[in-house]
C-alpha cells in the first residue's frame, strides 16, 4: 500500500472535513470553499478524481439527515434535466473550455444574485417553479460542477427565491448533488482514474466525512429560517468571491 505525504493527508482531510460540514448545513452545493485546500497538494485533474468518491461518500451519509423525503419533488422534477445535460455538456468541453473565464462569469452571476438580496427586500414573496429557470439552472449548474467542482450557485439562484422550507431547501440540494455526483463519478473517473496513493488517502481521510456532515447539521438544527437563508447567501458570496478570484489568477491579474 502507497502511503501518500502526511502533510497532503492532513489537507486533504481538512478540505474533505469543510466540504462535508457544508453538505450537512446547507444540503450541498459548496464543494468548491474546500477545494483550495486539495489544491495545495493536488492536481487539479487528480483532485477532481480524489473528489468523486468521496462525493458518492458524501451522498451516502446524508441521507441519514437528507431523506428522500425531505426534498421538493417538484422542484426536482425540473432542475434534474438540466443537470443531466449539463454535465454532458462539461465532460465534452473540460478539455478545450477556458475554465478561468467561466469562473469569472459565474462569479459575476454570483455576486449579482447575492446583492439584489443585500440591498433589497428581505420579505419579497415567495417565487412559484418555473420550467424554464430550473431548466438553465440545472443545466448551468452540471457544466460548472463537472469544470469546476462549483455547481452549487446556479441552483441556489433558482432555490433560494423559491422560499421553502429550510429543511427542504436543503433536502432539496443534498438530493440534487446526490444524483449530480452519481452521474458525474465516471466521468471524472475515466479522466483520471485513482492511483495507489489517491485510493490509500480516500481511506484515510473518510473519517472526516460523517464527523464533517453531523457537526454541520447540528448548525442547520440551530439555524432558524431567516438565519439559515442569511448564511446561504453569505455562502454564495464568499463562493463567487473564490471564483472571482480564481478567474482572475488564471488570468494572471491578480
Amino acid at each position: 500500500m502507497l502511503i501518500p505525504d502526511p502533510a497532503v493527508v492532513a489537507l486533504a482531510a481538512l478540505g474533505i472535513f469543510v466540504i462535508s460540514f457544508m453538505r450537512g448545513a446547507f444540503g450541498g452545493g459548496f464543494a468548491i470553499l474546500g477545494i483550495p485546500l486539495l489544491s495545495l497538494g493536488m492536481d487539479p485533474i487528480v483532485a477532481g478524481a480524489f473528489l468523486a468518491p468521496m462525493f458518492l461518500a458524501m451522498d451516502a451519509v446524508a441521507l441519514r439527515y437528507w431523506k428522500p423525503s425531505t426534498g421538493s419533488r417538484p422542484d426536482l422534477v425540473l432542475l434534474l434535466p438540466g443537470l443531466f445535460v449539463g454535465i454532458v455538456l462539461g465532460f465534452v468541453l473540460i478539455r478545450v473550455m477556458d475554465r478561468h473565464l467561466v469562473s469569472v462569469l459565474m462569479a459575476a452571476m454570483t455576486l449579482a444574485f447575492s446583492a439584489l438580496w443585500l440591498f433589497g427586500s428581505k420579505t419579497a414573496e415567495a417565487r412559484p417553479r418555473s420550467p424554464t429557470r430550473a431548466i438553465v439552472a440545472g443545466t448551468a449548474s452540471g457544466l460548472t460542477t463537472m469544470v469546476a467542482n462549483s455547481g452549487g450557485p446556479p441552483v441556489a439562484m433558482y432555490l433560494l427565491p423559491r422560499g421553502l422550507p429550510k429543511a427542504v431547501y436543503a433536502g432539496t440540494t443534498s438530493l440534487f448533488f446526490t444524483v449530480g455526483n452519481l452521474v458525474k463519478a465516471g466521468p471524472w473517473l475515466a479522466l483520471s482514474p485513482p492511483a495507489g496513493a489517491t485510493m490509500t488517502m480516500m481511506l484515510l481521510t473518510l473519517p472526516a466525512v460523517p464527523l464533517g456532515i453531523w457537526l454541520g447539521w447540528i448548525l442547520h438544527e440551530r439555524l432558524d429560517q431567516e438565519r439559515m437563508y442569511a448564511a446561504c447567501y453569505l455562502m454564495l458570496t464568499v463562493t463567487g468571491l473564490k471564483l472571482l478570484f480564481d478567474g482572475l489568477r488564471g488570468y494572471g491579474m491578480i
